[in-house]
Order: C-alpha cells, then structure tokens, then sequence
C-alpha cells in the first residue's frame, strides 16, 4: 500500500488546514475555539532561606487573582533541634502586624517509623496529637512536630493549601501534609486541617519554628487557575 499523501484531498505536506479550516496550534476544530492546555499552578513569588532567618513568608501576591494558594516547603531546615514548624496569617487590616489577630481552629494527625525500625508505632496508624490542636486560637499554628537539626542532612517538606483567603464573606479552610525528619530518628508524616475564624479577607502569611532561625531550603507560594 503506497504512503498517504492526502486526506480529504488535502495534502499531508499542507495539514496546517483540514477541510478549509484552520488549525494553528489547536486554535479552532470544526470552527470552535479551543482553548490551549496550560498548567494549573502559577508560580508566584519563591522565599529562600540565606541560613539566618527568623522566619520565611509572603506579604504580598495573595489576593483574589486565585481560589486556592499553594505554599510548597522544600527542604526546610531548623537551627535548634527538636523543634516545631508553624504557620499563622494577617488580614488586610492588620498588614504588616505581629501575625497575632487571626484565630484559628485546627485538627492534628501524624504517622512515624523509625530508622531501624524500633519503637514503631504498633498499629502503623494515625495518631492523634490531642496537645497539638488549636482552638479558636490567635497563636501561631504548628504543622508538623519535633522537626531535627542535629545534623546537616535533616529537613521538613510539604505543602500547605489555603482556600479562598480573599473572601469578605466565609472563614478560611486549609489543608497542611508534611513529612520531616524528626528528633530520634524518625521519619514523621503529619496532616493538619482547620479553618481561619477571620471573614476579612486574608493577604499575608508567615512561617517559623518554634525556637531559633531557619537555616535553609525554600518555600514556593502558587496560585491554582480557576478553571
């Protein structure tokens, strides 16, 4: 069988146009406009630790351009061992403020194991971190526990997603999944969820340990197109 040369009598060579109409990168089939595919995240400011940091976060970029705001930590690396990775928020009537009028309501759950496999949890479950959750509360956030730094190598990854923080009208819903590498060797997983008590719409957002500086990785703020 001799190679194709024509389709609908249109030339291979010549498929930039089928039946007459059209079609430059995807721009029009059968006459309807179709929009290209691009990628759902925009990458819009990054925070990168220079090892002496009080804390890492965003005072601008987050507005009503996006529904949903994707934080992304990289290799987040504490100065002080053994120490807590926290989150809190400003409203746009407290911008540039102590990060300590928005209350905030949050549930805690995590999983570990440890590297040689001792002291594991016996279920393999979820566990509970009753002394973790916040209620109602105009405190810093923790979103994952114990996180080390005894040596070089130990870090905390993640994401954080915050639903609509330009609303006048609902509370504020996030999602938190973390992993670190925790004090005593343990590889810990922990999801917190809950809700920003604030209906005044949210612009700023900041991240710290518990005790002493970052001391390297990054932190990626995305925002997630609307349709």
């Amino acid at each position: 069988m001799p190679d194709i040369s024509k389709i609908n009598n249109v030339a291979v060579a010549d498929i930039s146009k089928l039946d007459s109409i059209t079609f430059a990168d995807g721009q029009k089939v059968n006459n309807q406009s179709v929009s290209l595919v691009t990628d759902a995240h925009t990458l819009i400011a990054t925070a990168t630790s220079d090892g002496s940091d009080a804390s890492l976060g965003f005072t601008s970029g987050i507005d009503s351009t996006y529904d949903v705001y994707e934080f992304h930590f990289t290799n987040i690396h504490p100065e002080t061992n053994n120490v807590n990775f926290l989150f809190q928020v400003n409203d746009s009537g407290d911008e540039g403020g102590a990060y300590d009028e928005s209350p905030i309501t949050s549930t805690f759950i995590s999983s570990y194991q440890k590297e040689d496999n001792a002291n594991a949890h016996p279920s393999g479950g979820f566990i509970y971190e009753a002394d973790s959750d916040i209620a109602d509360a105009a405190s810093y956030v923790p979103i994952n526990l114990y996180v080390a730094a005894a040596v070089d190598d130990e870090s905390l990854s993640g994401v954080l997603r915050l639903f609509a923080p330009h609303s006048n009208t609902f509370v504020k819903h996030f999602i938190c999944d973390t992993n670190a590498y925790t004090d005593g060797d343990y590889s810990r997983r922990s999801l917190v969820a809950g809700y920003i008590n604030d209906t005044t719409p949210i612009t700023q957002i900041n991240f710290k340990f518990s005790s002493g500086e970052i001391q390297g990785g990054n932190i990626k703020m995305y925002g997630v197109a609307k349709s």
